[in-house]
């Protein structure tokens, strides 16, 4: 395989790291002075990988969209309003993939956004179809279709063995947030 295709990078599963997982892969390209920009679905609140990345300008930008996670922690909106959320980050996203200005592209929450119904699967299968050949793209989310695994160059589940949450411990800042 040539060393220069762009990739395509799936994180996975109910356990925790998915996100860190590919904030990992964008601090390593960095190292390399490779262009990465980070859309994430759904989280619209304030944690430190903002700050940490706002750093790493002009390098890295992080744009997020949403209007948080469906139906969890306070949730009261409707469906419909998440709905147009997510299909205006898409939007948004697909044009900054195809625009050809980024090395690397993190869908951060992309494949939960699909397994919550708040897009169709038919518009993942397009941003990877559509992403110019070099750029590395980067999909994370719970419950990645068997379809996106198989579009994947590299697939990672990642499975809970143990959590501080199982003894009552909230999230912690700087490691969950």
């Amino acid at each position: 395989m040539d060393s220069k295709k762009g990739l395509v990078i799936l994180y996975t599963g109910e356990g925790k790291g998915k996100t860190t997982a590919a904030l990992g892969l964008v601090l390593r390209a960095v190292g390399y002075k490779r262009k990465c920009l980070i859309v994430q679905f759904g989280k619209i609140w304030f944690t430190g990988e903002i700050l940490g990345i706002k750093k790493l300008f002009p390098l890295v930008k992080i744009i997020q969209g949403g209007k948080g996670f469906v139906k969890i922690l306070g949730d009261k909106l409707p469906l419909s309003e998440h709905k147009r959320a997510a299909r205006e980050t898409y939007k948004m996203l697909y044009d900054e993939v195809i625009s050809g200005k980024w090395d690397v592209v993190v869908a951060d929450e992309l494949i939960g956004a699909v397994s919550s119904k708040l897009l169709p699967l038919s518009k993942a299968v397009k941003l990877i179809k559509d992403k110019p050949v070099n750029v590395d793209l980067v999909l994370t989310g719970h419950h990645a279709p068997e379809e996106l695994i198989n579009m994947a160059d590299l697939a990672t589940e990642m499975r809970e063995i143990k959590h501080p949450f199982q003894k009552g411990m909230l999230a912690k800042r700087g490691i969950d947030f």
